[in-house]
């Protein structure tokens, strides 16, 4: 998920919580530990500072998304709240070990992945059932916001409640349409990835057979259609593009399948997961006449 929603997730966890005989600096505690603990994982990001290798593409949503991550953030987080706010109760250390959790979870279900099982693992785990960004979601914590704000029939931790019900029934729905998507193309195709779009229960479905990559946009509701047809240069020799640009084979390691380019000129890698108007935000290539010139 993106960091707003995330930010989100921290805000709503410790609207869930019953604090009408909270002391300020007990609030100020439960504030930090649902923030922080919802954003940690992240922290990943400044790991691109010291990457010299095109290794970032592993790190990011690497081992600190893994599960097995989870209670040393917490026991971290817990630590620090204990320190400054001076609050000692065990409550802490279990609503940050939910924030982490959660924030590692969620990042499950969009098309990026994690790499949730590291160290025993370097797979990137992706349902892609959820966009990274969620208006749904979104949409589901404003309306608890604003009834939580207009409305004294309903303890505000009661709404927040009832909003965690709501998002987590929302990602059950879409993981379960989904999951039927991707198991009929499954029957058909080598290889296939899925990516939900901004609408719900409206997915991208990329397949792949040998060197033709198909990605239709489908739904349990509508007939399929066909948006793109790609073709792989699966023959391509790779080895040039991974000497002078590492970053293609960490995608190609990173993504579930890519699309290998080889037009003469420039070789490259590109995940077709967020291919969109021609083009994959994630492409990493190289350019052999700039390479000659340079060598000349």
């Amino acid at each position: 998920m993106d960091t707003i929603t995330h930010t989100l997730f921290g805000l709503a966890l410790y609207g869930a919580v019953d604090k009408r005989n909270f002391s300020k600096k007990e609030k100020g505690a439960l504030l930090f530990t649902t923030i922080v603990g919802s954003q940690i994982p992240d922290i990943d990001v400044v790991s691109q500072f010291w990457d010299t290798e095109g290794q970032y593409q592993m790190w990011h949503r690497g081992i600190t998304h893994s599960i097995f991550i989870v209670p040393f953030f917490a026991f971290l987080i817990y630590s620090f709240s204990r320190w400054i706010w001076q609050v000692k109760s065990s409550f802490y250390f279990w609503v940050a070990l939910l924030a982490v959790f959660i924030h590692n979870t969620a990042d499950l279900f969009n098309a990026w992945g994690t790499g949730y099982l590291e160290p025993f693992s370097s797979v990137r785990i992706t349902f892609g059932t959820i966009p990274i960004v969620d208006l749904v979601i979104w949409g589901i914590l404003l309306i608890s916001f604003i009834i939580s704000r207009k409305t004294v029939r309903y303890p505000s931790h009661l709404v927040f409640k009832g909003a965690w019900c709501f998002i987590l029934l929302h990602v059950i729905v879409q993981t379960i349409q989904g999951s039927i998507i991707y198991n009929q193309y499954s029957e058909e195709y080598e290889q296939v990835a899925l990516s939900a779009s901004f609408i719900p229960t409206q997915f991208s479905v990329i397949a792949k057979e040998e060197e033709h990559v198909s990605i239709y946009n489908t739904s349990l509701f509508r007939k399929d259609s066909l948006e793109y047809s790609l073709e792989s240069a699966q023959g391509a020799d790779l080895d040039l593009l991974f000497q002078h640009n590492p970053e293609a084979a960490t995608l190609k390691e990173w993504a579930p399948f890519v699309v290998i380019v080889d037009d003469g000129d420039v070789l490259g890698v590109y995940d077709p997961r967020f291919y969109r108007n021609g083009q994959s935000f994630l492409f990493e290539f190289i350019n052999r006449s700039e390479l000659e010139k340079k060598g000349n």
